[in-house]
């Protein structure tokens, strides 16, 4: 009886390099993207520079932390770059002009003599509605093409979302600081946004890329735009408990933190760490399919299951040959976890022919990646501990 990972459903080790072709944003797109954002800031400055430049310096501050726990959650298999940049640099200035241009226009349509209903619908509803689709317009960009190839677990769905949020919420807060009236009202400000809820946009649109996720592992296209317009209610919903609760006095503000927004922020950081457990099972199941094609040596394969040993095995090249022979090494277990997604899609059965092409072309590159990384002969006497 065979088993998905043997030998001849797998790609032999090819006896030449081939350049595969990596998914990444134009680097044209992400300077007008990052211009848009820039020439914002700059307008602001122009209206208020003090409130801007505190806005600026305080949100920067506490993004980076943001951005650096995504970076984190994203150890086991990184997203390109440009990637994580493009979806910063969309939230931060695609998806906040969308918002701001589309809110205007619908309250506009609103018909009512109450200015506190227009308000509260604008806050509660109509904000939501628009932000969360401003934003979750990058994840379904992602589920195209080449990108496709990048989205290969939940992972990779949080993180994109988180990072989104994290753009959309950096311009957002230098944009509510930057309006205070006082400089007292700049750092009230800074303090309820970027103190109680830095990851509150992140948040919401996790809801989104968890459609996404559910979406991509089925076929049927009426299947997977119901599981995305869940993903978008789930985030409407929780952005529009959030702002509303703001509208409703400070027990019921503090309320909504305390019991729904702390419970659910924690859920999803549990939610993360189990998805990445996962990717390492990912792995180390398709390991000994590698190692019988020929692509990995039964050596390496003690060490590339885990994250910690992969670790130990790149500080191990580092210090025999350098960081540029660390760098080679942890390049090699990165291509290694690739070509291991692609071939856990077709063992679910989503092998089509670009999948199976695409297979290929990883395989191609685990060979590249070999032939670039003379430090691994050495590691041969290296073996991480069995459990």
């Amino acid at each position: 009886m065979s088993y998905a990972g043997a030998p001849q459903f797998w790609p032999i080790q090819p006896p030449f390099e081939r350049k595969v072709r990596k998914v990444g944003a134009p680097l044209a797109v992400l300077i007008l993207l990052g211009t848009v954002a820039g020439l914002i800031i700059v307008g602001l400055t122009a209206l208020n520079p003090i409130g801007a430049g505190i806005g600026l310096v305080l949100s920067s501050l506490t993004m980076v932390v943001v951005v650096l726990a995504y970076v984190w959650l994203d150890r086991w298999e990184p997203e390109p770059p440009r990637l994580l940049i493009f979806g910063f640099l969309w939230g931060a200035s695609v998806a906040v002009v969308l918002s701001v241009l589309l809110g205007l226009y619908l309250e506009s349509l609103i018909v009512t003599g109450e200015t506190d209903e227009v308000s509260w619908v604008s806050v509660a509803v109509i904000a939501p509605v628009i932000e969360e689709a401003a934003k979750g317009t990058f994840l379904l960009f992602m589920m195209t093409g080449r990108r496709r190839n990048e989205v290969n677990s939940l992972t990779d769905c949080l993180v994109y979302a988180g990072l989104v949020g994290a753009g959309f919420a950096w311009l957002e807060d230098i944009l509510y600081i930057a309006s205070g009236e006082s400089l007292g009202d700049s750092l009230l400000t800074a303090a309820m946004r970027l103190v109680m809820a830095p990851f509150a946009h992140s948040l919401f649109t996790t809801f989104f890329g968890i459609g996404v996720y559910f979406a991509l592992h089925h076929r049927n296209a009426l299947t997977r735009v119901g599981y995305i317009g869940l993903g978008y209610l789930a985030a409407v919903v929780m952005h529009g408990l959030w702002n509303g609760s703001s509208l409703l006095g400070v027990g019921w503000y503090f309320g909504v933190y305390l019991f729904w927004m702390v419970p659910l922020f924690v859920l999803t950081i549990v939610l993360g760490v189990q998805s990445r457990r996962r990717e390492q099972a990912v792995v180390a199941a398709k390991l000994p399919g590698m190692v019988a094609a020929g692509l990995v040596t039964p050596n390496e394969a003690t060490w590339l299951g885990s994250l910690r040993h992969r670790k130990q095995a790149v500080a191990l090249a580092t210090r025999q040959g350098g960081r540029p022979a660390g760098k080679a090494v942890n390049r090699f277990a990165a291509q290694v976890v690739e070509l291991a997604f692609v071939r856990d899609r077709i063992d679910r059965g989503f092998g089509d022919q670009r999948v199976f092409a695409l297979q290929t072309e990883e395989a191609y590159a685990v060979h590249a990646a070999r032939a670039a990384a003379p430090m691994l002969q050495w590691l041969t006497g290296h073996r991480a501990p069995s459990r």
